[in-house]
């Protein structure tokens, strides 16, 4: 029986190996539309007999072909029918297929709608066969921020950085952004934002090699720390209280928390996003209670208040609502 059961195989892989021949010569000879109406039909029916492995390669090789030939939606087609399938097939992640991945999303238009939907199906298949990783796999994250760092899409890049754990490309990154993008008053905006969305993701470690890379390599910042603005010191503060290295005698982590961000008001207050993300921080890994409704937690709102009237005065007792004119 083995005998015929690996001729049979051998056939199978055979015939396999013929189509594909067939769809190769049908796209050299320039027939895309007739080739790409093939390569679906062979998809549905290999899915529909759950030979997913040969669906696998062929919708690849497929969408590898006719996106080298500029024939960029049936690639697109394709390439979303190979994650479709990959999806499907619980087929887990593994280097070679992140790196298929970003090959073929190379080679789709930057910006196009094609592109964007590719990358949320990408996602879906990683988080599908990784449930536990809800952003997406880190490892498919780094990559695509990569490549959108070569193509110098910061935004892009420094999204897909903050869900991987390359604090070292991400730190690299932001020089290079800070660089062409900013004044060298704004060094420190930079890397502040990235430090502290990391610490709300709960990424301590990416969060401290971002900034260890960011401050020792970027030619605007002199050697520290400490460094001559305090942003970036309150950073550094903040990363080492995170740790737990400041956290001595009777106070707690608590009191080191709201006693740095007293300390260091001014440098908050110059974007209000920090106050957000230092709620969250403070809520992840200081014991700070979450807000109780919508006014915010107690440390915050008192901070918020001496922020708005830049002074520490009495805070005024909540206004009570004033009750409506009935006529």
């Amino acid at each position: 029986g083995t005998g015929r059961k690996m001729a049979t195989g051998a056939r199978k892989r055979g015939g396999v190996q013929r189509v594909e021949n067939k769809l190769r010569a049908c796209i050299e000879r320039g027939d895309y539309y007739e080739a790409h109406q093939m390569y679906r039909t062979l998809y549905f029916r290999y899915t529909a007999q759950r030979k997913y492995t040969e669906a696998v390669e062929l919708t690849y090789s497929g969408a590898s072909l006719l996106l080298e030939h500029n024939q960029l939606c049936s690639g697109a087609d394709l390439a979303m029918l190979w994650l479709e399938v990959l999806t499907q097939a619980s087929i887990p992640i593994t280097k070679e297929n992140i790196d298929r991945a970003i090959s073929l999303f190379k080679e789709l238009e930057t910006d196009s709608p094609e592109r964007i939907s590719y990358v949320n199906a990408a996602l879906k298949w990683s988080k599908t066969v990784h449930p536990d990783e809800t952003s997406g796999h880190p490892q498919l994250h780094n990559q695509l921020a990569i490549v959108f760092w070569q193509e110098k899409n910061y935004v892009q890049s420094r999204y897909h950085f903050l869900h991987c754990s390359d604090g070292q490309g991400c730190g690299t990154m932001l020089i290079e952004l800070s660089l062409q993008q900013g004044f060298p008053s704004e060094v420190d905006l930079f890397i502040a934002q990235t430090v502290l969305q990391y610490l709300c993701l709960n990424n301590k470690s990416a969060a401290k090699v971002t900034y260890m890379t960011y401050t020792e390599r970027h030619p605007q910042i002199e050697d520290g720390p400490p460094f001559q603005k305090p942003l970036l010191n309150f950073v550094w503060y903040l990363l080492l209280a995170v740790e737990d290295c400041l956290t001595g005698g009777s106070s707690s982590k608590m009191t080191v928390f709201s006693v740095l961000c007293d300390v260091y008001q001014p440098s908050i207050g110059r974007d209000p996003s920090y106050l957000q993300y230092l709620d969250r921080i403070g809520q992840l890994f200081f014991g700070l209670p979450p807000p109780q409704q919508a006014g915010g937690s107690g440390l915050l709102d008192n901070l918020i208040q001496s922020f708005l009237r830049g002074e520490e005065e009495e805070v005024p007792p909540a206004a009570q609502p004033e009750e409506e004119d009935v006529d």
